[in-house]
């Protein structure tokens, strides 16, 4: 049966308020302090470095990787998806080469928060292939299952029957499993919900009694019906077994005529299970089964098919109260549960979730997959335990004592004595559950290079979920662990700044250093500063020897123009530099030239001479160490042939 997965999807709306004051409603005195105030002889501009910049350079027919790439960031880091939408569509269509794994995940969120998931399922795709391909592995599922098979030794449990055989618990010293030894019925249904066979709970050296015999559980559990999967309390005292709807020597069908299965709870009295007590979320419609019980005894944890269940049947957990009340039903999530059948859970010591699947995928019938579940983590990897417990036949019930590295599994695998056989096994190699990445590094301002404390880092999924956060310390460090086993997303931010991220895809889990420099949101500057660095622009750089204007300067000289035309009052000095190579007059005459073809192209393009000075430097202010005389490689010398834009009122 097929549940249809109904998702609530919340469209978070980041929204921006503005408040405007009305010119008519303040005094002029107040309006010329205010003008005076800002045109005090230091002067202050607020320069934002992204959305309003770059859109004026694009509108006006100036494009880039980098700008797009830039546009649409300050665009999806403000919540205006759609405009960041058509930005990173323009970014695919033009330079699809481009585009990083971080852009086509925004680009795809983007569309998500529009409503456009066809869309946004078909760049995901692209994601999806990206991420594949940075890395080395096989998604073949069979070599990751033989990659875990082998680190079991089984054995035939020697107290099978040629009837079915299965379902064991620890109990006391010895066990407690299910057959229907006693009356000859094959459990072929075992699997299904409509369960025909009379099965009852027997013990195996418990006890003096059972010593090296098999023998019924004393008291009221077994009836003329069905009894099965059952886990006990570690003092003892409680047991929680499955049985058919039968109580008080009435069976009861529902509207299809299956008996449905249900929990009950027994309590140990002088030696006898006794007090037989139906749970409250049993129901008449659907079944409840295979109870298993967290290492703290708090948690109970069965199978169901009740309504919110993803597929035929899905692990679930109620908190136990106390007083025979329960908490809250919580569905495992489709992590863990598919639109098959996930049965048979059991849970070590160690926060180790074991359970029977046929929706994982496996080699064929019930596979036995496991999964961390330590802090009620339901999202770590599930991985197939491999071979031999694994076969492609039915394979569930698995059991194991983590300190003793022993268990138990049932199988219906050829060979068997009866129709279903228990085994015994241990485990010689553990199972690797974990990819946790250690993740460090630091977070500083871009332009100043100050460490930021107090910024946020966090670790965002694949699907836009906060995973986990971390603060930076006093020196802007942080630490953070993450999941290597899904890509991720590293994220810092802090207020005035726009956030940064870096995209880490699936990985061995080697510790990662993850530094970021970020940008502030609003930039004040003042007499003397670089405008280039205020708006983080690329470095206008030249050829040797030469003084024209490259293209890809022209981009970013383009947005010092549409700053200076947002602040008619600006002015700024152009301030040009050579590398140590020639005759040092050679490179003064040829930096004033640099200086003036800046002035020249600035003043093609609308800006009043006026307002723009340049000057040449020559080779006198390198940003290196290559002086005359010092190799240096052709990057390192190109450092140093650039133009500032320097404010100078």
């Amino acid at each position: 049966m097929l549940k249809r997965i109904l998702t609530l999807l919340i469209i978070v709306c980041g929204c921006t308020l503005k408040v405007t004051a009305q010119q008519d409603s303040i005094p002029d005195k107040q309006i010329v302090r205010v003008i005076e105030k800002a045109d005090e002889s230091y002067r202050q501009y607020s320069f934002s470095p992204a959305i309003d910049i770059y859109k004026k350079v694009l509108d006006r027919g100036y494009s880039s990787p980098d700008l797009l790439k830039k546009l649409g960031n300050s665009y999806y880091f403000n919540a205006k998806y759609e405009e960041a939408a058509n930005i990173y569509k323009k970014l695919e269509n033009t330079y699809p080469s481009e585009m990083s794994v971080e852009d086509i995940f925004r680009y795809a969120q983007s569309l998500k928060s529009l409503g456009e998931y066809d869309a946004a399922t078909s760049i995901m795709e692209s994601f999806k292939e990206m991420t594949s391909a940075m890395i080395d592995f096989d998604q073949d599922y069979m070599v990751k299952i033989e990659e875990n098979s082998g680190r079991y030794t089984i054995k035939s449990f020697p107290y099978n029957s040629r009837y079915s055989d299965f379902a064991a618990a620890y109990y006391k010293k010895g066990l407690i499993f299910a057959s229907d030894r006693d009356t000859g019925n094959f459990a072929r249904y075992r699997h299904t919900w409509n369960a025909r066979d009379f099965l009852d709970l027997y013990k195996v050296n418990a006890d003096s009694i059972s010593n090296d015999n098999v023998v019924k559980l004393e008291g009221d559990v077994n009836t003329r019906l069905h009894e099965s999967t059952s886990v006990i309390t570690k003092d003892g005292s409680t047991m929680y077994f499955t049985r058919n709807n039968f109580f008080d020597g009435r069976k009861k069908k529902d509207e299809e005529g299956v008996i449905r299965l249900k929990i009950y709870s027994a309590e140990n009295i002088d030696g006898e299970w006794t007090n037989i007590v139906e749970l409250p979320f049993n129901s008449d419609t659907y079944s409840v089964a295979h109870p298993m019980l967290s290492p703290n005894g708090k948690k109970l944890y069965f199978v169901s098919d009740m309504p919110g269940s993803l597929g035929e049947s899905d692990i679930f957990m109620t908190e136990i109260i106390g007083d025979g009340t329960y908490g809250p039903i919580q569905n495992l999530g489709d992590n863990i549960n598919t639109i098959a059948r996930e049965t048979f859970p059991y849970i070590t010591d160690d926060g180790v979730l074991y359970f029977a699947s046929d929706g994982h995928q496996g080699l064929g019938g019930l596979d036995v997959f496991a999964t961390k579940i330590e802090f009620e983590d339901y999202a770590q990897p599930v991985v197939n335990v491999g071979r031999p417990v694994n076969t492609p036949k039915d394979d569930f019930s698995f059991i194991f004592d983590s300190e003793s590295k022993t268990g138990y599994f049932a199988s219906n695998r050829d060979g068997g004595m009866g129709d279903d056989d228990i085994y015994e096994f241990v485990e010689n190699e553990p199972l690797t559950l974990d990819c946790i990445q250690e993740i460090t590094g630091t977070v500083r301002d871009r332009i100043s290079n100050e460490v930021l404390a107090g910024a946020t880092v966090k670790i965002i999924d694949e699907e836009n979920n906060e995973v986990s956060s971390t603060i930076t310390d006093s020196n802007g460090n942080y630490i953070l662990q993450l999941d290597c086993s899904k890509g991720n997303f590293v994220r810092a931010s802090r207020d005035g700044y726009v956030p940064a991220e870096e995209y880490l895809p699936i990985s061995d889990g080697k510790p990662r250093i993850v530094d970021f420099y970020l940008e502030r949101d609003t930039v004040t500057g003042g007499f003397g500063d670089d405008l280039a660095k205020l708006l983080q622009l690329s470095t206008i750089y030249f050829d040797l020897n030469k003084y024209n204007i490259r293209p890809d300067a022209e981009i970013e000289i383009q947005k010092v123009i549409v700053a200076m035309e947002k602040y008619p009052s600006l002015k700024i000095k152009v301030n040009s530099h050579t590398d140590s190579r020639g005759v040092d007059a050679y490179n003064l005459w040829l930096s004033q030239e640099r200086a003036q073809s800046t002035v020249d192209y600035m003043v093609s393009k609308g800006i009043s001479p006026e307002r723009l000075e340049g000057e040449g430097f020559g080779e006198t202010r390198l940003v290196n160490d290559c002086v005359n005389g010092v190799r240096c490689s052709e990057d390192q010398h190109q450092l140093n042939r650039r133009s500032e834009f320097i404010i100078f009122e």
